[in-house]
């Protein structure tokens, strides 16, 4: 009976997979996610980003996701006082169900990122394109055919699989400005850092064929956000917060994230020499939908996620548990490949 209300909330899901993609409670750390323009906007010449979540976890099934990106900067110079090239790739796999309806796609961005001088205003525009692959089986699945009056039969023939795997082809663009006030004072505990952006995926409304007979359009999404972070004065503490809000199709979705920091090794300010560690504690609200407490450590360059959601919708009376998601990131911020240096004479 299980297997046979999975299938229906697939096929309802794909009803409207059109209206809503897949994305992380971690909105911090999917920058390509939310933002091309984001591509190579970051203290550091190369990084590195993968996300794992377990949806649904007492569901008796499994739904997960795994997305790797990695962004570098091209000709960045070494106080970022001038343009420059962002170049980023991001793949993700994404699959869930009894029938193990799966979307895998990958992506190429390329952003041009323009420095204001020294003053800390860095504005930048990225373009992403990429492809998209979907598929299902319905082996494991059981049908209402297969209902015999008082138990359901698996040597009663089922349906014949009505989904198709395909491909396509997907753009997207965004604008992406940062202000990092820090980059005006020599003081350790003064760095406060604005990011805002928008962005637009899907823009080229992707064909999709489900069934054999049937195709139907991706609905274009639309993704505003905006984050900061305030160092205290004289003091180890920082707080950081963000939020993004979703609309595609007839659907939206806001995420809002706060967290504490406490640095606990100070890093260099200029050179880059020596890297900060901190610690975070927080949490994000998918509003009318769940409380994501947060945990976050950044430690020589590498910074590590983990969150877990606590559904507080109608949703949490179809199963037994919530999402736990993890995110592991690296910025090389000193001894880069692709790190701009002087020329010796």
């Amino acid at each position: 009976m299980k297997k046979h209300i999975l299938f229906s909330l697939l096929l309802i899901s794909v009803s409207v997979a059109k209206s809503q993609d897949l994305h992380f409670a971690q909105s911090s750390q999917t920058p390509l996610f939310i933002n091309p323009g984001a591509a190579g906007v970051y203290d550091g010449w190369e990084r590195v980003i993968i996300n794992h979540r377990n949806q649904w976890i007492g569901a008796n099934t499994q739904f997960s996701t795994t997305a790797i990106g990695a962004d570098i900067n091209l000709w960045k110079p070494q106080f970022n006082d001038k343009a420059h090239v962002g170049l980023g790739l991001l793949f993700f796999n994404d699959i869930g169900g009894d029938s193990k309806f799966g979307n895998q796609a990958g992506s190429l961005t390329l952003s041009g990122i323009l420095p204001m001088g020294r003053s800390g205003h860095t504005l930048s525009a990225g373009i992403q394109g990429g492809f998209g692959k979907r598929k299902a089986t319905l082996t494991n699945v059981s049908f209402l055919s297969q209902w015999d009056g008082s138990k359901f039969d698996p040597l009663i023939a089922g349906e014949t699989n009505p989904l198709v795997s395909f491909t396509y082809m997907d753009a997207s663009a965004g604008i992406y400005y940062v202000y990092d006030g820090g980059k005006n004072s020599f003081q350790r505990d003064s760095d406060f850092k604005l990011k805002i952006g928008v962005a637009g995926f899907h823009l080229n409304q992707p064909e999709l064929k489900y069934t054999g007979g049937s195709a139907e359009r991706l609905d274009r999404k639309y993704v505003g956000h905006v984050s900061f972070l305030k160092e205290f004065s004289a003091s180890k503490y920082a707080i950081e917060a963000n939020g993004v809000q979703f609309f595609q199709g007839g659907h939206s979705e806001t995420i809002l994230g706060f967290m504490l920091r406490y640095r606990f090794v100070n890093g260099t300010k200029i050179t880059g020499m020596s890297q900060e560690a901190f610690f975070g504690l927080g949490t994000y609200y998918r509003h009318n939908d769940a409380i994501i407490p947060s945990i976050m450590i950044h430690w020589m360059g590498f910074e590590l996620g983990i969150s877990y959601d606590v559904t507080i919708s109608e949703l949490r009376k179809a199963y037994g548990g919530g999402s736990l998601e993890f995110s592991l990131s690296y910025i090389n911020l000193n001894h880069s490949i692709f790190k701009t240096r002087k020329r010796k004479y």
